[in-house]
């Protein structure tokens, strides 16, 4: 799918008061293979615990992307390389990390949508503590299952209904 955020926004521009579309703040750092990426919002808050990213990018994420609110923590990474295999053979569209990435390298050689706040080669505790499918908040946006996020070079746009 081809589409630019700024010619979204541009074109839904009388949304843009109502919150039915936002725009994320800029922070995230682009890694993945795939740089345009966009699919409707499953969402996991977890700290420092990748447990439950695992278990959710073993499932089918067809259309889906994967938002990992990881607290902003810089202090280890909740996806690597071996997750991102994961996500891109279950067809996830991509995944956007509150917090950090390692393997980064790696990650950029899969076709997989990827950003996150920066890297970290330390792995994370896997005590399965976490919670999955409720609205998060970060970025100065409220992220809730099932609605669209829509990610290339310019940003991250959410919507509650799909804008392409």
């Amino acid at each position: 799918m081809s589409f630019k955020t700024a010619d979204l926004l541009d074109s839904n521009e009388s949304k843009l008061g109502d919150e039915s579309i936002r725009v994320v703040t800029p922070m995230f750092q682009k890694y993945g293979g795939q740089s345009t990426f966009c699919g409707q919002i499953v969402t996991l808050k977890v700290f420092e615990d990748n447990s439950l990213v695992r278990t959710a990018l073993a499932e089918n994420g067809e259309g889906k992307v994967l938002l990992i609110d990881g607290g902003g923590s810089l202090r280890c990474a909740l996806v690597g390389d071996q997750l991102a295999i994961l996500a891109h053979q279950n067809h996830w569209c991509g995944i956007v990390v509150y917090g950090c990435i390692r393997d980064s390298h790696d990650i950029g050689e899969i076709e997989l949508g990827v950003r996150a706040l920066n890297t970290h080669p330390l792995k994370s505790i896997k005590k399965g503590i976490g919670e999955r499918d409720l609205a998060v908040s970060f970025g100065g946006v409220t992220f809730r299952p099932g609605e669209w996020i829509y990610v290339d070079d310019d940003g991250l746009v959410v919507s509650d209904q799909p804008l392409t």
